[in-house]
Formats: C-alpha cells, sequence, structure tokens
C-alpha cells in the first residue's frame, strides 16, 4: 500500500536502503551481533522472522538498530521515583527530558508529592500539590516538540487516596492543559470494595494530620463522569496489576508505560515487539482457513530471543535505566492483525468462537515464550535478580501449565516478563495497514493524514488489509465476518481483553470506543465489568467536545499523545 511505503520511508527507512527487505537485514544483523556463538547464523533466522511483516518490533527498534546513531531501541520508560522535594522534583524533570530527547516516552508516579496546601516541612512553605508540577512537566514535553524531537507521550498516575485525587481527575476539563499527558488513577481494591459498600473513604498522606474522608461512591462516580467527558482519566487496577507481577518479591508497581500495557519499576523500560496473526492464516477465507499455531510457536521463540537482544545492543538515555534493564530483562512480546486474522478465519470479533480462537493463539504465544526464554536461562543464564520460589510463588506464575513451571524450577527464566499487547499502530500501518493489536477493524476504509518530517500533513486513502486482501482476490463486496468497532457492544471489547489477560504477564493495551449517544450508566457499568473481569486497567473513549471524535479528526492534529499513528509503545 501506498502508505506502507510512506510510513517506511518517513519513519524507519535508514540512508541508502533501496527496500524494506533491506531494512529488515539491517535490523536482523544488528540484533544478531548480541550473539556471541554464531552471529551470522541468527541474523539470518531473524531475517527470516521480519520477512513478510511475520514479526514487528517495536517503532524504535526497526528505526535505530544498525544506523550507527546513537538512539535507544527502547519506545517508553517508566521514570524514577519523584522524590518530594524541590531539587529532587528537578532533578526527575531533568532526567525525563533527556529521556524524551532520545525518542523514549516516560511515565510518572506522582503520588509521592504531597498534596496542595500542606506545609513543606524544611522551608515552611505551602505545597502547591502535584497537578501543579505535571504543568511544568507538560511544558518541558511541549518545548522539546517545538525543537523537532518525536512526539512526546507521558503517562501520569495518581492513588486513589491521594488529598489531591480530585484535582488530578479534573484536570483535563480544561481542554488547553495537559495536553501531552495520559492520566490514570490507581485503583485499589479497597476502594473498589468500599464503593461497593458505599462507605467513606480516607485521602491520606504521611506526615497530613487532618485527613479528609470523601464518599467512597461519589469519587468513583467523579472518575467516571470526568473519563465520560474527557475520555480520562483511565484507571489502573493496581492490586491486579500487582498480584500478578511476577517479580513482587522485588517492587511495587504503581505507573505504566504510556499505553498501558507494560507498568514498570522505577527505570524500567519498554522492549517490545508484536506477532503478525494474519501471517499465520492458512487458506483465507476458505471452510478450510486455520491458524498454523506450530508455526506461530516456531515465530515466538525467535521474537523471545530477538528481545532479549535487543536489551544487550541498544543504548540507555540513563545509567539507571540500562541497570534495570539488565538485571532484569523484561520483554514484552504479543500479537497484532487479530481483528482481521478473524476475519481470515471467518469469525465475528464479537463471537465466542472469536475469543476462544484469540485465546488459543495467546496461549500458544505464552506457552512458547515461556519455554524460549527457559532454554535462553540455559544457555546464556538467567536475569541476575531471578529467585525461583518467589518467582513461582507470584499470581501468573501459579497459573503456568505444570511442565513449563517445573522447567523454571529447574533452569530459571532468562527474562522476569516476557509477554505484553501493545497497541502497534504504526508498525500495524506500515504492515499494510493491519488492525492494531487486539483492537477491532477501525475502518474498511478511510482517509488517513500523516504528519510528514517537514510538519506537514500527507493524505492516504487506506483499506482495511483483509478487505483488500478479499478484492484481491477479485471478490466483491465484504467478507462475510467484517465488523467495524462502532459495531461492537462495548462489553464485547472488554470480553476479548478479558480472554486474552491471563495469558499476558504484562499488561494490554485496549481502547473501547463507545458511541457518543451511549448512556452514562453503560459507560460507568464497563469499568465496574473490568474490576470484576480481574482486567489490569481500563480506558473507554468516547467522543467529547473536549477531545474531539478520534474517528473523525486526523491524526497529529490532536494535540494529544499516543494518537493511533504511534510506534508500538
Amino acid at each position: 500500500m501506498d502508505i506502507s511505503r510512506h510510513i517506511w520511508e518517513t519513519r524507519y527507512r535508514a540512508d541508502n536502503e533501496a527496500d524494506i527487505q533491506a531494512t529488515w537485514r539491517r535490523v536482523a544483523q544488528a540484533i544478531a551481533a548480541a550473539e556471541a556463538a554464531d552471529p551470522t547464523q541468527w541474523s539470518e533466522r531473524f531475517y527470516g522472522l521480519l520477512d513478510g511483516f511475520r514479526f514487528l518490533p517495536g517503532g524504535r527498534i526497526l528505526a535505530g538498530a544498525g544506523t550507527g546513531r546513537r538512539v535507544t531501541l527502547f519506545n517508553c520508560f517508566v521514570m524514577g521515583e519523584i522524590a518530594d522535594d524541590l531539587e529532587q522534583i528537578f532533578e526527575a524533570l531533568k532526567e525525563g527530558a533527556l529521556t524524551m530527547q532520545h525518542g523514549g516516552g516516560v511515565g510518572y508516579d506522582f503520588s509521592t508529592l504531597r498534596p496542595a496546601g500542606m506545609v513543606a516541612g524544611a522551608s515552611g512553605g505551602i505545597a502547591s500539590g502535584p497537578v501543579s508540577f505535571m504543568h511544568i512537566w507538560d511544558a518541558m514535553c511541549a518545548t522539546l516538540l517545538s525543537t523537532g524531537a518525536r512526539r512526546g507521550a507521558m503517562m501520569a498516575t495518581l492513588r486513589c487516596d491521594h488529598p489531591d485525587i480530585e484535582t488530578f481527575v479534573d484536570a483535563k476539563r480544561d481542554p488547553a492543559v495537559l495536553r501531552h499527558f495520559n492520566l490514570s488513577v490507581l485503583v485499589s481494591d479497597a476502594f473498589m470494595t468500599a464503593v461497593a459498600e458505599d462507605r467513606g473513604w480516607p485521602l491520606v498522606f504521611p506526615g497530613l494530620a487532618d485527613a479528609r474522608t470523601v464518599k467512597a461512591r461519589a469519587l468513583w462516580q467523579r472518575i467516571l463522569r470526568a473519563a465520560y467527558d474527557t475520555a480520562e482519566p483511565g484507571v489502573l487496577f493496581v492490586d491486579t496489576i500487582n498480584r500478578d507481577n511476577t517479580l513482587g518479591y522485588l517492587e511495587n508497581l504503581t505507573a505504566t508505560n504510556p499505553c498501558g500495557e507494560i507498568p514498570l519499576p522505577p527505570y524500567g523500560a519498554c522492549d517490545l515487539g508484536s506477532l503478525n496473526l494474519t501471517a499465520f492464516v492458512t487458506a483465507p477465507f476458505t471452510a478450510d482457513a486455520r491458524l498454523d499455531l506450530a508455526a506461530l510457536a516456531d515465530a515466538a521463540r525467535h521474537a523471545v530471543r530477538f528481545l532479549d537482544n535487543v536489551i544487550d545492543v541498544s543504548r540507555y538515555p540513563l545509567p539507571a535505566q540500562a541497570q534495570e534493564a539488565r538485571l532484569k530483562r523484561r520483554i514484552g512480546l504479543g500479537i497484532t492483525g487479530l481483528a482481521d486474522a478473524l476475519v481470515l478465519l471467518g469469525l465475528r470479533y464479537d463471537s465466542e468462537a472469536a475469543r476462544q480462537l484469540a485465546a488459543q493463539a495467546m496461549q500458544a504465544v505464552r506457552d512458547y515464550a515461556y519455554q524460549a526464554s527457559i532454554e535462553l536461562a540455559r544457555e546464556k543464564g538467567t536475569f541476575p535478580v531471578f529467585e525461583r520460589d518467589a518467582f513461582l510463588a507470584s499470581g501468573f506464575a501459579l497459573r503456568l501449565p505444570a511442565d513449563i513451571r517445573d522447567a523454571i524450577a529447574a533452569h530459571g527464566m532468562r527474562n522476569s516478563h516476557v509477554l505484553a499487547i501493545a497497541p502497534a499502530g504504526t508498525i500495524s500501518l506500515l504492515a499494510n495497514n493491519l488492525s492494531s493489536g487486539i483492537e477491532p477493524i477501525f475502518s474498511v476504509e478511510a482517509e488517513r493524514r500523516i504528519l510528514q518530517a517537514d510538519g506537514r500533513y500527507r493524505t492516504h486513502r487506506v483499506v482495511d488489509y483483509a478487505a483488500h486482501l478479499w478484492q484481491q482476490q477479485g471478490r466483491t463486496g465484504l467478507p462475510p465476518a467484517m465488523i467495524v468497532a462502532q459495531q461492537i457492544d462495548p462489553l464485547a471489547h472488554l470480553r476479548m481483553q478479558a480472554a486474552l489477560q491471563p495469558f499476558v504477564d504484562n499488561a494490554i493495551s485496549k481502547t473501547i470506543n463507545v458511541a457518543a449517544d451511549l448512556a452514562f450508566e453503560h459507560f460507568a457499568a464497563i469499568y465496574q465489568q473490568a474490576h470484576v473481569l480481574r482486567l489490569k486497567g481500563c480506558t473507554v473513549f468516547r467522543p467529547n467536545p473536549v477531545t474531539g471524535a478520534i474517528l473523525s479528526e486526523p491524526a497529529g492534529e490532536r494535540v494529544q499523545c499516543c494518537g493511533i499513528e504511534r510506534e508500538a509503545d
């Protein structure tokens, strides 16, 4: 497709590369350089993995690997804890600026900053609160963008019991502020219980004597009303995240990357790649259509090795980020093109059969990816802070098959985390306009305006991958299973996310698009159900006067981070 070539030429093509095969060759050789034994053999295997868009590494990997430029291959980071001290706050701001200068998005938990009105101990001054400092971060991001840096993306989180939570929740009702942030509330199980029982909810902070109590149900309604009116904040079910964490014995996770699929500790990084499910469908649109799970499993094994090597060949904006990555060797292998693959297989996205097929595919990716990490541990050693019994006691590890648990007990793991489902927006456009991540098909045909290097926009007519393949085969109309996002009930979105979450040790980036006229009560029920289904987070987008209609506005014209055209974060 024309848009695919344009994306390649403007985002990923290095000097003197005549075609995308040359890009794959460059990337394969660069990533294979981490192999001490036989880099040439692994370069060929990695090339085979990339060929035909079977595996789509994160955008920074495609753009940077093997170019000789001093760039990071990681798309996003969670930054260090922000100490409640003015000097340390601005040190954290500087670290964020340096990271974004290298092309990395950043996530922060602002819960450590004292609430507005609290007396600052050392100076006796009055604290202005975390949201006031977020405005400084937002200005920093805007300033970097004005220098021609890659589009900035930031995530801010705040605990649901922080005294400034109401200010945080309503911060983006003003359409002119915090446009470079995504906001998410850290929602605890205790809070959801208090909501269910209609109890009071104390807002607390260390050293704050006069804690205020609000009605939990009223605060929950305030969060949901803001999300209904402005599409933010999202919610992160922080206790579910930490119960599942295979490194729960070492870390307490309170922040994510900007798109939410990787909860990370301080200085943690996103090392992401997606297996393109459409590349593993045989005999599409026929009665014999099937997903080749054996080929998918083989690709998953090689993709784990590929992403593990990225840790060793990448540069890092900060030394602390390099240390964190090498101590735990977190990676995030996921899937993309799910909705298109379902159409090729004759399954409607909102059907039970589609959810079963998706779960079967993700289970296969989980099992073979974990086995690959175990094999790498035998060959190259475990990640340095691996502790067998504690790892196996985590919520996620307890769900693993017995043979995999036994192998971990015997040999360990090369990577602390292995799986994540990213939005995969730009890389799916590169792969001939695939449906991105596990999202439904956005639209069969659309006009897409893509931001160019000179700051102008170029308009492309795009056709969904499955519809285009159907037309190429000389068929008229649309495939029988074709269904687009606005035709899908919101709870069917949730059920797809819930079908896959048990097989993902990190998290899933998923936006539930709903109609502008959806009643608030039905909107609120989505979040309630997300908690019941034990999802790690929930983001719902309803067209609204503040952010507009995401389906109709050109990507890039909204001053909002993490648009659909972003690389996998």
